[in-house]
């Protein structure tokens, strides 16, 4: 951690405005407010980077950040938010879903929709911003676990918390390429995470018929990405479904399975240009790998998602272990 805001040498009409520039230059557009109010307000925030991690510590009197759907049309992201609340208790709301966060516990906030996250007392919180693409497939399946408290007593949270919170911590220690294969693991870490935590009930939004079909076909999709005559027809018939069908069942998704289908797979090769010890490979033979089978389609569909050419796209891989990340 490098760079560090502090209210101690800010008058006290002006604390709670200073911190929030912070959090919004730092984190994302949120808004800041203290409780009981702004003459009562402190707070630090130390911030740094490792591969495609933005790292956070804060620590803060009581206070509400929240991001409203006015932000989130106004300044618009793709990245997801682990908290680890290190001291205090707080409520994390999104995707109609509410959940009490004590210390020791772990969230998921995605930034493209609206949350708040309410500190209930003077508190210190540990926040790692990745974009949501660094998950692969498992990005797909966020959204079931935001909103939740999800314990870090057992399971891949038992491993993940204690991991994250070295990270954050201790990230000046590490050199830069050490911080980057760092962040890698953290990211496939976390990917697990999600998925396992996908697979629990989620006691305050019950899974319904259509999500649990919809999740399985985001999984069969995944299963079968490779192949190049996979499409939605392919899709419904695997799953017993007529095509009118699987169109409606997608019509809340934000996208159509044609479009998913691409994505995912544009994804995925994005990712590969970038590993290292696949720089031999040409981009043909990732595009093929992935079930693309002209060169031409697949070079115009990647520039229309990462705004370059695949060519652009890997001469600008970063040094070994950074995970690929949004040209931002």
């Amino acid at each position: 951690m490098h760079d560090e805001v502090s209210t101690a040498s800010v008058p006290p009409a002006d604390r709670a405005g200073h911190w929030e520039s912070a959090v919004r230059r730092r984190l994302a557009p949120v808004d800041v407010t203290p409780r009981p109010g702004p003459a009562d307000f402190r707070g630090t925030l130390t911030t740094g980077d490792a591969g495609s991690l933005r790292l956070l510590s804060m620590r803060a009197a009581p206070l509400r950040l929240s991001r409203t759907a006015r932000l989130v049309s106004a300044a618009r992201d793709d990245r997801l938010v682990l908290l680890l609340q290190e001291e205090g208790t707080a409520a994390v709301r999104q995707d109609g879903r509410e959940a009490v966060v004590g210390a020791g516990q772990l969230a998921l906030l995605d930034l493209r929709r609206p949350f708040s996250l309410d500190q209930h007392t003077p508190f210190h919180l540990y926040a790692l911003r990745l974009p949501e693409q660094a998950l692969g497939p498992s990005a797909a399946r966020a959204r079931q676990v935001t909103g939740r408290a999800i314990p870090a007593t057992e399971g891949v949270a038992a491993l993940l918390r204690p991991f994250a919170a070295d990270l954050v911590s201790g990230a000046a220690a590490f050199a830069g390429h050490v911080r980057d294969r760092l962040a890698g693991s953290l990211a496939d870490l976390l990917a697990t995470l999600v998925d396992e935590q996908a697979r629990r009930p989620d006691e305050t939004a019950p899974v319904t018929p259509r999500a649990r079909t919809v999740d399985d076909i985001r999984a069969h999709i995944d299963a079968q990405l490779r192949d190049p005559k996979l499409s939605p027809a392919l899709v419904a018939r695997a799953h017993g479904i007529s095509l009118r069908h699987l169109h409606v069942l997608f019509e809340s998704e934000d996208t159509t399975v044609h479009r998913l289908i691409q994505r995912r797979r544009i994804e995925e090769c994005a990712r590969e240009l970038l590993r290292p010890g696949h720089q031999g490979r040409t981009i043909s033979a990732v595009a093929r790998g992935w079930g693309f089978r002209n060169a031409a389609h697949f070079s115009r569909a990647f520039k229309s998602v990462h705004g370059c050419s695949p060519s652009q796209w890997r001469a600008s891989a970063p040094p070994p272990g950074t995970r690929p990340g949004p040209t931002r």
